[in-house]
């Protein structure tokens, strides 16, 4: 690659990076994927052949309501693809369409309101005549509660407009986890539409510290073999995944029995985003993926521990994020200032005991993990005043500078940069 610049993923667009002259930079990005050169084909493939499913036409047929889930605003999932053609095909299969609802799989995440709420369903012709509804985890009397887990006994609490749906089918994106090994699939259900206690369990220590709860792994997760036996739980549900190139560009799109479908996206994608290494690095440059991952701090979190398995101990992590939003949630900032005031170590000693995580403060327990290894310098234009304290991290403003202050102290001149941040999963394989 070119030692003068290259381009990272930052808020709508790129940040160029100029590279110190003594740098010796490996680019890490994804192999390149096919896009789809008809993406509407595609959806009609998908929804008439899908996988260990009948056609959507047929599963609508004699259906008294449904509920399609979709991501918040945090996923670039395109919405405006699929969303009427399925409506439709409801509508076609006798399904009223006042009886027909789209959920917000917000999490414990806010509302997607206004503007917002337009530009994530993408049609307006779907806001004008389908209920959109936000899902509320805080909101006792709108969840179903269907007992425990076996295996761990996590609560299973489930928005009560999907569970009570005839006809229900999840969307999302699929694309590395840091946490659950993949998204998508069942991870749109819970902690999409689940309870806040369900929600606060997965991110208890006891998931958040099991050495198997990584990106891209499934084998083992204690997160996803909750979720697979919430969906068992649960009964009968679809769903329709997509994957997505550097470009925002649609290369992928399964529909199907959640489970099946979910794998079928996963088995497409895990071989070109995972890039095997036979080295460490000292300096690593990543980013959080732009828009709308780069919204928040809280979000950019992701972006320092999916490259953690190239960094040398004792490296530098530099990560540019927008954070056009500021912070995160005021629950967030409240377990970023008791890491600042207590440090790493004092932290995690007050997590390690709780059943139920505080809210938002298991995004701060993710922080330890590259706090841990080496140093954090992060280059953000949207943090301001005490929210620049409060990240507990080094905060620069010239990348340059950062990456050559970096390989003066390790003597090392090789620099990874990572211009897709957490969509791309460097891996060391000695």
């Amino acid at each position: 690659m070119s030692q003068d610049s290259v381009a990272i993923s930052y808020g709508r667009g790129h940040l160029p990076v100029r590279l110190p002259p003594e740098a010796k930079a490996t680019l890490v990005r994804k192999r390149q994927l096919p896009k789809l050169a008809d993406p509407a084909e595609a959806l009609r493939l998908a929804l008439t052949e899908p996988i260990a499913a009948k056609p959507l036409a047929e599963l609508a047929q004699g259906r008294r309501s449904a509920c399609i889930l979709i991501c918040d605003i945090t996923r670039p999932v395109p919405n405006r693809l699929f969303l009427r053609p399925m409506i439709e095909t409801m509508i076609a299969a006798g399904i009223p369409l006042d009886r027909i609802s789209v959920l917000i799989a917000t999490g414990l995440h806010r509302p997607n309101l206004g503007d917002e709420l337009a530009e994530l369903v993408g049609d307006p012709w779907v806001l004008e005549n389908v209920r959109v509804v936000n899902h509320d985890a805080r909101d006792e009397a709108a969840h179903v509660d269907l007992g425990y887990t076996t295996t761990r006994r996590t609560p299973v609490k489930l928005d009560r407009l999907f569970v009570e749906a005839d006809l229900r089918i999840a969307t999302g994106l699929v694309e590395p986890h840091f946490m659950a090994g993949w998204s998508g699939g069942r991870k749109v259900i819970a902690p999409g539409v689940a309870h806040h206690e369900t929600i606060r369990t997965f991110h208890s220590a006891r998931f958040m510290e099991d050495p198997l709860a990584v990106q891209c792994n499934l084998v083992g997760n204690p997160l996803h073999e909750e979720q697979l036996e919430i969906v068992r739980t649960l009964g009968e549900v679809y769903a329709l995944n997509t994957v997505l190139d550097e470009d925002r560009d649609l290369v992928c799109i399964t529909f199907g029995e959640i489970i099946a479908s979910h794998q079928a996206a996963v088995d497409f994608v895990a071989a070109a985003t995972i890039v095997p290494f036979d080295k460490k690095f000292s300096t690593v440059v990543t980013s959080s993926a732009g828009y709308p991952l780069d919204k928040t701090y809280y979000q950019t979190i992701k972006g320092m521990v999916t490259p953690l398995d190239i960094l040398k101990p004792g490296g530098t992590l530099i990560i540019a994020s927008e954070c056009s939003e500021g912070f995160g949630s005021p629950e967030f900032r409240d377990a970023q200032a008791r890491l600042v005031a207590l440090g790493p170590e004092r932290f995690l000693a007050t997590l390690t005991a709780k059943t139920l995580a505080e809210i938002d403060e298991w995004q701060t327990e993710m922080q330890l993990k590259p706090m841990r290894l080496g140093k954090v310098a992060l280059y953000s234009t949207g943090l301001a005043g005490d929210d620049r304290r409060l990240t507990g991290v080094t905060l620069i403003d010239d990348i340059e500078t950062a990456i050559a202050e970096s390989i003066a102290a390790s003597g090392d001149r090789d620099v990874a940069v990572i211009p897709e941040g957490p969509y791309v999963v460097p891996r060391y394989t000695p």
